[in-house]
């Protein structure tokens, strides 16, 4: 069927686009325009939230920037990060074509969401990698600002 000499591609099994570790833009609600990339996705939702679904840590507040005239007390208060993790429904997620390689998977589960103690604990661990990479000036994206 079809076009004589074209192949017909399989659609059986679509590519997964929103996999860990992916940069995504959050599209409403309150981090709406906030970067955050995906820690844990549900294609196919849960018994909980019936919808495909991703666990997500972004940052709601980015680092400013620096320059070299700035005392280290500036610069230590500038790179400050604030943070969320936050379970977001697929229609609220923007894919981009970058990735954010990080170990939030460790620390930030389905569980520890529930758990407010457990959630804090898990937002320092989030925090602790946003800003370590921030300083070793990896993924620039993750840390500029939108341009819309």
């Amino acid at each position: 069927s079809g076009i004589p000499g074209m192949s017909v591609c399989d659609m059986s099994t679509p590519e997964r686009i929103l996999k860990p570790g992916k940069v995504v833009i959050v599209l409403s609600g309150r981090y709406a325009g906030k970067k955050a990339v995906v820690v844990k996705a549900f294609h196919e939702g849960t018994k909980a939230r019936r919808y495909p679904h991703a666990i997500v840590a972004g940052l709601e507040e980015a680092p400013k920037k620096i320059t070299r005239a700035m005392s280290d007390k500036e610069v230590s208060r500038r790179c400050k990060v604030k943070e969320f993790i936050k379970v977001v429904n697929y229609q609220h997620l923007m894919p981009t074509r970058y990735t954010f390689e990080s170990d939030f998977a460790k620390a930030v589960k389905s569980e520890t969401l529930a758990d407010s103690a457990a959630k804090k604990v898990a937002a320092e661990h989030v925090n602790k990698v946003f800003v370590q990479r921030f300083k070793d000036g990896a993924a620039p994206f993750m840390f500029s600002r939108l341009r819309f």
